[in-house]
C-alpha cells in the first residue's frame, strides 16, 4: 500500500516509522531538517514542501496513493491537505485535528471536508485519561468484542503481593489470561513457573470482571477512582470532565483563569469547577488532595503538569495522571513519580496506526509505543486457527503470539488447549511486534 504522510513532527515520524516496514511511504514536511533526518533514519521517501499544495502532493505521488495522512499540528492545514488529496486521486483521507468544532462539523456528514477519517486529539487524549483511571493501576486499557473482552496492562509495584510470584500462583482468574510481560524492554511470554518481577509491566486480557480482580491483586490498597480533581481546565480537562459526567462521576476541576472557569461552569454541569491556582498547597488541603482517588494534570505545560501532579501526590492523592506534551517527558515523569503519563502525540499516533491495520482485523491495540499488538481477528475457515484445538493450531504460528480470549455468539469462551476454535469465532490475539505481519496472514 501506499501511504502519504502530511507533517514529519512526533505524530508524522511515528506513524512513518510503525508503517514504513510494510508500506511504501512518502512523507512530505515543510522543514528541511526534518526530512533530511528521515531520509537517513527511516526507510521512507521524504519531500520537502506544503503538504495543501497540489503541486506537492502530485511530486509525492498522491493519484497512485491508497492513503494520506494528515498530521501536522494546524488543524486547518490538516483538513485543506485532506480536500486537495480528494481532488485528483481515490487515496483514503485521515485528519488529524485538536478542535472538536471539526469533528462534530465531519460527524454529521460522511466524507464531509474531504476526510474519510478524522481523530481529535484532544478528545483521544481524554479518552485515554478516562480509561486509565477506571481502572486502579492500569497503565493501558482497550476493550474488543463489543465491551465483552478486557485488556490492560499494569506495572507491578515492589510492594504488589504478585511481585516474586509465579504465573501459575498468580493465575487465580477463571476467565483471565497471562498474555506477556514486557521486562527490559523485552517481550516475554509467560509460561508457568515464569517468575512475575517488581517493575515488570504484565499484559492481561479477559472480561471485564476478571481484569478488575487482576487490578485490585496489583494493588489491593487501590480502589477504582471515584473522587477524581482534574488540574486545568484545558480542552483536555474539559473532555475528560464531559465523559467522567456521562460515566456518572462527579469530577471537580481547578482553572486559575477566571474567564474560563466561568465558561466551564456554564458547559459541565455535573462538575464543581474551582477558581484557584492549582499549585497553592493551603488551597489542596482545604480541597481534601489526601482523600482524592486520582488527580488528573491537564495544564498548558508540561512542567506545570509534572509539579501539579507531584504536589498532588505529595500531599495524599492516591494516583496523578499527566498530560505530557513531548514525548521524550513520558519516561521522566513516570520515574520521577507520575503514575500515568499521557502523551496526546502518542496517543494520535496509534490511533492512527491502528486504523490502518485494522484491514487486517476487526480491533487493534498497541502496546508501548508499538512493541507488540493486540488484534480482534474473525476466524474464516481458511484460519490455521479454524476447526482444530488451541494446542494443535498454535504450533503453526509464529513464537510471540498468545490466544487471549474467544466470543462465540457474544459470549465469552475462555481459551484453554483443548478449545476447538469454530469459524465466525472472534479472536482476541497477543502478538509481538517483530511477528505481527507473520501472523496475522495465517489467522
Amino acid at each position: 500500500m501506499r501511504i502519504i504522510i502530511v507533517g514529519a513532527g512526533e505524530v508524522g515520524s511515528t506513524i512513518a516509522a510503525s508503517l514504513a516496514e510494510s508500506h511504501e511511504v512518502v512523507v512530505i514536511d515543510v522543514d528541511r531538517d526534518r526530512v533530511e533526518s528521515l531520509t537517513y533514519s527511516i526507510d521512507v521517501l521524504a519531500v520537502e514542501g506544503d503538504g495543501a499544495a497540489l503541486s506537492t502532493l502530485e511530486e509525492a505521488g498522491i493519484r497512485e496513493a491508497d492513503l494520506l495522512i494528515a498530521s501536522t499540528d494546524d488543524d486547518e492545514t490538516n483538513i485543506v491537505t485532506c480536500g486537495t488529496a480528494q481532488t485528483v486521486g481515490d487515496a483514503f483521507t485521515i485528519a488529524r485535528v485538536r478542535n472538536t468544532k471539526f469533528l462534530d462539523t465531519w460527524n454529521h456528514a460522511e466524507g464531509a471536508l474531504g476526510v474519510d477519517f478524522m481523530v481529535a486529539t484532544n478528545l483521544l487524549t481524554a479518552e485515554t485519561i478516562v480509561q486509565v483511571i477506571g481502572l486502579p493501576a492500569a497503565r493501558d486499557v482497550a476493550t474488543f468484542a463489543d465491551d465483552a473482552v478486557h485488556m490492560a496492562e499494569f506495572e507491578i509495584p515492589a510492594r504488589s503481593p504478585l511481585a516474586g510470584q509465579t504465573v501459575q500462583q498468580a493465575d487465580r482468574f477463571s476467565s483471565l489470561t497471562f498474555a506477556a510481560i514486557l521486562r527490559d524492554g523485552d517481550v516475554v511470554i509467560p509460561r508457568g513457573e515464569t517468575v512475575i518481577e517488581a517493575t515488570d509491566e504484565v499484559v492481561v486480557i479477559g472480561s471485564q470482571e476478571s481484569v478488575r480482580e487482576f487490578a485490585q491483586e496489583v494493588a489491593p490498597r487501590v480502589d477504582g477512582a471515584r473522587d477524581v480533581l482534574i488540574i486545568g481546565g484545558s480542552s483536555i480537562g474539559y473532555h475528560t470532565a464531559k465523559l467522567l459526567e456521562q460515566q456518572g462521576f462527579q469530577p471537580r476541576i481547578v482553572e486559575p483563569d477566571p474567564e474560563r472557569a466561568r465558561v466551564l461552569a456554564e458547559e459541565l454541569t455535573g462538575t464543581t469547577v474551582l477558581e484557584a491556582d492549582p499549585t497553592d498547597q493551603d488551597f489542596l488541603e482545604r480541597e481534601h488532595i489526601d482523600r482524592v482517588d486520582a488527580v488528573v494534570a491537564a495544564l498548558d505545560n508540561d512542567e506545570k503538569n509534572l509539579l501539579a501532579g507531584l504536589l498532588a501526590k505529595r500531599l495524599g492523592a492516591e494516583r496523578a495522571v499527566a498530560v505530557v506534551e513531548n514525548g521524550s517527558y513520558v519516561q521522566l515523569f513516570e520515574a520521577v513519580g507520575i503514575d500515568v503519563a499521557v502523551n496526546p502525540r502518542e496517543a494520535t499516533a496509534e490511533e492512527i496506526t491502528r486504523f490502518t491495520r485494522e484491514q487486517h482485523a476487526e480491533n487493534v491495540a498497541i502496546i508501548e509505543s508499538d512493541r507488540a499488538e493486540v488484534l480482534e481477528i474473525e476466524v474464516d475457515d481458511e484460519s490455521v486457527l479454524a476447526g482444530k484445538p488451541i494446542q494443535e493450531s498454535v504450533q503453526e504460528l509464529p513464537e510471540g503470539v498468545v490466544i487471549g480470549a474467544i466470543t462465540r455468539d457474544g459470549e465469552l469462551v475462555i481459551p484453554r488447549g483443548d478449545t476447538v476454535i469454530e469459524p465466525d469465532d472472534h479472536v482476541v490475539v497477543f502478538a509481538d511486534a517483530r511477528v505481527v505481519e507473520e501472523a496475522t496472514t495465517k489467522l
